[in-house]
């Protein structure tokens, strides 16, 4: 604040490990004066107390988000598909902050100062609060592709890799909405799996 580094935003995403849907990405700016009470990591909290909080964020913060869907995260990889959904969701809020806080090691490009704070969603209130809204987000997305695919068990498992998720693969077949590039997907489907992991430095043009 005295550097006038002002307003801040945090920024996480959820689902970087399923076999299926996409990465949601979220950013927040916290409005000093109504940070709702009990903000922390998203997996620290029980599903009931992520609804609450992701309500109460909604109502007193700036919120954004923004999706990495199956088609991005196969053509560029997992990793840099998840700092392009985190860069256009810090674009997309109402205001431009003076400077980003970013759950993990890596900085996302936004025109504006950048850092990355590695275990930053139990560490910084706009962080944990960005966990959670991306983590609601994509919980409720996924139980919609579950009832528009039954027989996955998207509902349940939010398309990470369990039993049930398997065998599904398996009987059913994979959907749109399943990561191509993911080894067991890619099984499945009798493709070779691609290693598109090339980094390309800390940062992921927004435009890209």
């Amino acid at each position: 604040m005295r550097r006038g580094l002002l307003p801040v935003a945090g920024c996480d995403e959820a689902g970087r490990g399923p076999l299926a849907g996409p990465v949601v990405a979220a950013a927040v700016i916290l409005d000093p004066g109504r940070v709702p009470r009990g903000l922390d990591d998203s997996k620290r909290l029980t599903p009931e107390r992520r609804a609450v909080l992701y309500e109460r964020i909604c109502a007193s913060a700036q919120v954004a988000i923004a999706f990495a869907p199956p088609a991005r995260i196969d053509c560029h990889n997992i990793r840099q598909a998840s700092l392009w959904a985190l860069a256009r969701a810090v674009a997309a809020l109402p205001l431009k902050p003076g400077l980003v806080f970013v759950d993990g090691c890596d900085r996302i490009a936004v025109p504006c100062e950048c850092r990355a704070v590695i275990g930053g969603d139990g560490l910084v209130s706009s962080i944990a609060a960005a966990s959670i809204v991306a983590k609601v987000t994509r919980d409720r997305l996924m139980a919609q592709l579950g009832v528009a695919h039954p027989g996955y068990g998207f509902e349940r498992h939010m398309g990470y890799s369990v039993p049930e998720h398997i065998e599904a693969l398996g009987r059913l077949g994979a959907t749109i909405h399943h990561r191509r590039s993911f080894a067991p997907v890619a099984l499945v489907l009798g493709e070779a799996v691609i290693e598109t992991d090339v980094s390309a430095g800390d940062e992921l043009p927004l435009d890209s």
